[in-house]
């Protein structure tokens, strides 16, 4: 709200990394109708996979994790839930189908904000509610210290900011004082600072940005997890936060470290989204569609059974099959033998 306020009043001279951002996004929005209509296959299985990696990253980012074993089921299944974690990723699921099948008609205001946190928090207690007492931001660390890393707006004003929050981004959209990507990724800045939750605030701007997206006509997090991007480079995400809030109580922070992430997350988003829609130009089966975006999306090294968990149906000898013509291509590289044996992406 700080942010908002601030471009709102005044003249921003936009950074030249800025407008190459916004240029280049641009230029992404203007192809994306042509990607999407191709493969309803390939677009399908990108959906699929933007869905998990995006509940089991953004919960991942808060140090919530799940069994990998248990992945497929809590995602898709309607199983009896082992404990908090196995909750708050399916919570996650359901907000981000609220998002993904009722953009248009969602507004970013304060019942939607709680809702999402409602959803993505599970039935613990607070779940949907501000928070109740101050709860500012500590970093701790193993030896045993710790350090403020930021004071956020405290329990009893935090109506008063988000209702100035919500009203703000109503009016910088409807009145185009500022870029609308811009004001997206500023809105997303004066949420985390304001912190209005007791928990999972880093979760619901996630959401919150998800349907900005939307609304702005950037459906890219419909078939790419932004959130995965945003997990994969956590380090840059919390430097440029801790920039950027810097004076944010007094109006004056610099908000473009921030801006510039959120911008590239986005940017990374279409890069890749083009790539995996590009790498064939003829549509192929789903189960080989699905086994070779369960490969691109691995990190790092996987196994044949971590490909079966993420290709639910689809049989050991198929998973073989693509991942020799993937060796074979030199896309791929095996580092050992037998079942067990562990791969790797090369390149």
């Amino acid at each position: 709200m700080k942010t908002l306020g601030m471009l709102m009043g005044r003249s921003e001279t936009i950074p030249t990394a800025t407008a190459w951002h916004l240029a280049d996004l641009g230029e992404a929005r203007g192809r994306q109708e042509l990607y999407t209509k191709q493969s309803p296959q390939r677009l399908l299985v990108l959906r699929e996979h933007a869905l998990i990696e995006s509940a089991v990253s953004s919960n991942r980012i808060e140090g919530v994790e799940i069994d990998e074993k248990r992945v497929g089921t809590v995602m898709f299944g309607h199983p009896i839930l082992r404990d908090r974690d196995e909750e708050e990723v399916q919570g996650y699921r359901e907000a981000l189908r609220l998002i993904h099948e009722q953009a248009p008609s969602l507004p970013v205001s304060e019942d939607t904000i709680r809702r999402l946190h409602q959803l993505a928090r599970g039935e613990i207690w607070d779940a949907g509610q501000y928070k109740e007492k101050d709860s500012d931001i500590i970093e701790r660390y193993a030896d045993g210290s710790s350090r403020l890393r930021f004071k956020t707006v405290p329990a009893d004003r935090t109506p008063e900011y988000m209702a100035q929050l919500v009203g703000l981004w109503e009016a910088t959209i409807n009145e185009r004082t500022t870029h609308p990507l811009i004001a997206m990724a500023a809105c997303n800045l004066d949420f985390l600072c304001i912190h209005p939750f007791r928990d999972g605030n880093g979760r619901v701007s996630r959401l919150l940005l998800l349907l900005q997206t939307y609304h702005l006509g950037f459906e890219v997090g419909r078939y790419i997890s932004l959130e995965r991007i945003i997990e994969q480079h956590k380090d840059r995400y919390y430097e440029t936060l801790e920039q950027s809030s810097q004076g944010w109580h007094e109006g004056r922070h610099d908000p473009w470290p921030f801006v510039n992430y959120v911008l590239f997350v986005l940017k990374a988003g279409y890069k890749e989204f083009e790539q995996r829609l590009g790498q064939t130009k003829s549509p192929r089966g789903a189960k080989t569609e699905m086994i070779e975006a369960a490969i691109a999306a691995a990190t790092g090294e996987f196994t044949m059974a971590s490909l079966e968990r993420a290709c639910a149906g689809v049989s050991r000898d198929m998973i073989r099959r693509v991942l020799r013509a993937q060796q074979v291509a030199g896309a791929v590289e095996s580092l050992g033998r037998g079942p067990g044996a562990k791969w790797r992406k090369k390149g």
